[in-house]
């Protein structure tokens, strides 16, 4: 692996291929694809109270549990609230908890896993240790265990749902660094007198941004269906605000009534997001992986 002597070095040259991705082969499509939908999804979230017909937060706007018509296009759900006002705006919350929790596992994770890679010794085995216990819980249960306790709010969510995937952060970096420690590159800055920090965070982290840009791609896909579902489960936001998780908690009500609307429209806007995040992180891991970069 070739020495990639800062961060900016290695994303650098990312830029300027980032105009032919659709010329990389099937990673460079998933990319774009995923990047369009995320964008997309961005801009309508952000330009909701320009666009949107109706307050998302209004209620008794047309009749309770309506079918999609001319005047509401996605019905109404049991509050006589417009469906199709409330998928433009909702989201919002979600995706910031998303987004931050990332954040959080990166600010976390990485750091733990270059340490714990490069010095090994008694704290790589506590760290790892911990690490795979929050491995071993289920990710869900986990989440609501640390929502129930934190209680409502971005800030909390995004943390119960970060201390999830901080292992995966933690156990990629820290296979990496093992094996990037022993090349010649690393040897002639040890040699040459570099501290540890120089080496850990100038010539280590460099190489395995690809990695954590790709997984945490991943991660914010994962992040939008936990929050999702621990909205679901009376976890999430304040009720007040829209939101898909909640709109899916209640449209289920209506299942049985036939109200398909209520749940299926932000169910759906749910699953394309998390597809969008999705294709990025599995498009870069393909461009970005090993085997492709030598047949480049």
């Amino acid at each position: 692996m070739k020495k990639t002597s800062t961060v900016a070095g290695i994303l650098k040259p990312r830029i300027f291929w980032f105009f032919n991705l659709p010329r990389l082969g099937t990673g460079g499509k998933m990319v774009t694809l995923g990047i369009g939908i995320v964008v997309f999804m961005i801009a309508m979230t952000t330009l909701a109270p320009f666009i949107a017909p109706h307050n998302p937060g209004q209620i008794n706007i047309g009749p309770i549990a309506s079918p999609p018509n001319t005047q509401f296009p996605m019905g109404t759900n049991h509050l006589g609230q417009d469906i199709f006002s409330r998928i433009i705006s909702g989201g919002a919350i979600m995706m910031q908890v998303a987004i931050l929790s990332v954040i959080i596992c990166i600010t976390v994770g990485v750091p733990l896993g270059l340490a714990a890679g490069y010095t090994r010794g008694i704290g790589d085995r506590v760290a790892s240790l911990a690490m795979d216990s929050l491995y071993a819980f289920p990710g869900l249960v986990l989440a609501i265990a640390i929502a129930s306790v934190l209680g409502t709010g971005v800030v909390n969510l995004a943390i119960s749902i970060a201390v999830v995937y901080i292992p995966s952060y933690f156990r990629v970096v820290r296979s990496q660094v093992l094996s990037l420690k022993e090349l010649p590159f690393v040897e002639a800055v040890k040699a040459a007198g570099g501290s540890i920090a120089n080496i850990l965070f100038k010539q280590i982290l460099p190489n395995v941004v690809p990695s954590i840009a790709a997984i945490a791609s991943i991660n914010v896909a994962d992040a939008v269906l936990t929050e999702a579902g621990l909205t679901y489960l009376g976890l999430g936001p304040n009720v007040s605000l829209p939101d898909w998780g909640w709109d899916i908690f209640y449209g289920k009500n209506l299942f049985f009534s036939g109200a398909w609307w209520a749940w299926t429209f932000p169910g759906l806007m749910i699953v394309v997001l998390a597809a969008g995040f999705t294709f990025i992180g599995e498009g870069l891991s393909e461009i970005w992986s090993p085997k492709l970069q030598e047949q480049g």
